[in-house]
């Protein structure tokens, strides 16, 4: 397994240890229900045959993999099998392994070189979303990068209240202009003012629900259009934060939001707390864009790069 910071830089041995204890115990509960169901499926049975893929695929589907994704195992496992005549069900953790590893997408490290490194923040109200941005806050700037945050989520008190919190305890500036504001101007002043200051990264919050999808769309892509008259190709990335713990849920809302902006990278929250870790690999097949960030517990150092080998092997493991 080879861990990596977030501008790509190679992490040291205590640290990717560390990494993958909190990722191994953050999955517990996803694991002790997947792994152990098909444990008893393949009881007593030597080889997978139709009876074996049957009830793989149920307990697929109910861990909250999604039924596309599911069937797009399973077809590759029948190939699997097909072609190499006979495979037994001693195999099958590692088939799965490869074959759900193969479906999700790895994320780019962030190109040190464009400065400052502007991320937008979208999401429902109640995923996480601002202790993800302070989380990540906190990450780079333990690399050493200059940090400015942006509060355009102005729609409730609480979401500037909280993101000047997470500013004044990570130690980074926030730029806001309190509740009711422009959100399109208060993410212009701020990769304005970080492009002053020289800053590294710039994370912008945004509104997590308005009266209707229209109006979603109308907001963020007047977000994105304004921050380009100060840096013509931002955003550089537009982060969505689902909560695993809803499940199907987090699927439905990728859905919406990838109607309403274009998103680049998805941060899954509070998998620690849930049995329905599955859902990772279904949101990350379905709508073909990367998990990039993974929270596997409250503290401020639990906000992870992702992995998805890391994330399968512990997933599996047993």
């Amino acid at each position: 397994m080879a861990f990596f910071g977030l501008f790509g830089r190679k992490k040291e041995a205590a640290q990717e240890a560390a990494e993958q204890q909190a990722l191994d115990a953050g999955l517990e509960r996803s694991r002790t229900g997947l792994f152990g169901r098909i444990t008893r499926a393949i009881a007593g049975k030597t080889s997978i045959d139709d009876e074996v893929l049957d009830e793989l695929e149920e307990i697929l589907v109910s861990s909250d993999v999604g039924v596309e994704t599911t069937l797009r195992i399973i077809d590759r496992i029948q190939a699997r099998v097909k072609r190499d005549k006979y495979v037994g069900t001693g195999e099958l953790n590692a088939l799965l392994k490869d074959e759900i590893a193969a479906l999700m997408k790895d994320p780019a490290p962030v190109d040190p070189a464009i400065k400052p490194y502007v991320i937008m923040v979208v999401g429902v109200n109640g995923v996480g979303k601002t202790t993800t941005i302070g989380k990540l806050a906190h990450a780079f700037k333990k690399e050493g990068r200059s940090v400015v945050l942006g509060a355009a989520d102005t729609f409730r008190a609480a979401a500037v209240d909280q993101l000047r919190i997470w500013s004044e305890r990570v130690g980074v500036p926030l730029v806001q202009q309190g509740m009711n504001a422009d959100p399109a101007a208060v993410a212009y002043d701020t990769v304005e003012s970080a492009k002053a200051r020289g800053a590294d990264v710039v994370i912008i919050d945004t509104a997590g629900r308005l009266h209707n999808k229209v109006g979603l769309m109308n907001e963020l892509t007047k977000v994105r259009n304004v921050m380009r008259k100060v840096i013509p190709d931002a955003p550089h990335e537009v982060l969505l934060v689902l909560d695993a713990s809803t499940g199907q849920n987090a699927i439905e809302q990728a859905k919406q939001f990838t109607k309403a902006t274009d998103v680049t990278a998805l941060a899954l929250t509070k998998i620690d707390g849930t049995a329905k870790g599955g859902v990772a690999i279904g949101i990350s097949e379905q709508f073909n864009i990367p998990i990039k960030y993974l929270g596997v517990g409250e503290g401020i150092d639990h906000l992870q790069v992702f992995d998805k080998r890391a994330f399968v092997e512990a997933l599996f493991k047993g």
